[in-house]
């Protein structure tokens, strides 16, 4: 073979050209496929634990979890009633904003009408209570033609706590004295009527006294939270003459107007009412 012709010395060099292969070994996908898989197993654990959980807890216990789960929790308090106040936000019912009028007790947590055993409960006996009260309430009311006319002030009302009565003014009927702790005779009738039912049921009894938002005169150093306090104490007082033990009573409440019955109008006669839990 000639060797190649040497370039003249006006002649461009020829380019020289580099051919570069790549060589791709026969296949495989990657492992994507393992992180999707291992990301399905670990929701399903989580998934089955939390069933466990559930199944397995009861309404405390589930309570606490919750909370320990919930980071906005003090945010959330922060912004509720009585925030501004000596408990920070909590009432003694927990109620969370309040989202839950008819309940009074409304919460964010789990709840779920099982106990440990798996089987339904809490709202089986719940709604078997409020039954065996408002029987016998009625019964009660029955035997009086005052207090039978008295019946529609009273509504008893299953809540997650237990069975709440509630005793609602009206234009015709007042549970206290104008702006006193002074329980008006129908009241004195009707409380003891409903102490008679509660003699024979088991249970602490928590009251909370609720008022309008009428304001106060200037200079009067009496105000709505004192009030619904006062009130809510006179009705323990007045159970506790009809015979109810000094242990029964949990705890007694005044939340004001605050919670009010009728919330299109805070004034309205309604939005006076005592509340009795039965839990």
């Amino acid at each position: 073979m000639a060797p190649p012709k040497k370039p003249g010395k006006n002649e461009i060099p020829a380019p020289i050209i580099v051919k570069k292969i790549n060589v791709v070994a026969a296949g495989h996908h990657g492992g994507a496929w393992k992180v999707a898989y291992a990301d399905f197993v670990t929701a399903m654990m989580a998934f089955f634990l939390l069933m466990w959980l559930l199944g397995a807890t009861t309404e405390k216990q589930r309570k606490g979890i919750a909370d320990y789960f919930t980071p906005t929790l003090v945010t959330t308090k922060k912004g509720s009633a009585g925030s501004n106040g000596l408990l920070g936000g909590s009432s003694l019912t927990e109620v969370d904003n309040y989202p839950n009028r008819r309940g009074q007790t409304g919460t964010r947590t789990l709840t779920i009408p099982r106990d440990a055993s798996g089987g339904v409960k809490e709202g089986a006996t719940s709604a078997k209570k409020v039954a065996s009260v408002t029987q016998k309430l009625a019964q009660k009311l029955e035997a009086s033609e005052k207090l039978k006319k008295l019946a529609r002030t009273l509504k008893v009302t299953a809540t997650p706590e237990g069975v709440r009565i509630d005793m609602v003014d009206d234009a015709d009927f007042s549970m206290f004295q104008l702006g006193t702790t002074i329980l008006t005779p129908d009241a004195v009738q009707l409380l003891h009527a409903i102490g008679s039912v509660l003699k024979d049921e088991d249970g602490n009894l928590t009251i909370r006294g609720h008022t309008d938002s009428l304001q106060w005169k200037r200079g009067d150093a009496t105000n709505n939270w004192s009030l619904s306090a006062g009130r809510a104490e006179a009705t323990r007082q007045a159970l506790k003459r009809d015979g109810l033990g000094e242990t029964r009573f949990r705890r007694i409440e005044g939340v004001a107007d605050r919670e009010p019955l009728i919330q299109d109008n805070p004034a309205d006669a309604r939005n006076r009412r005592m509340s009795i839990l039965l839990n």
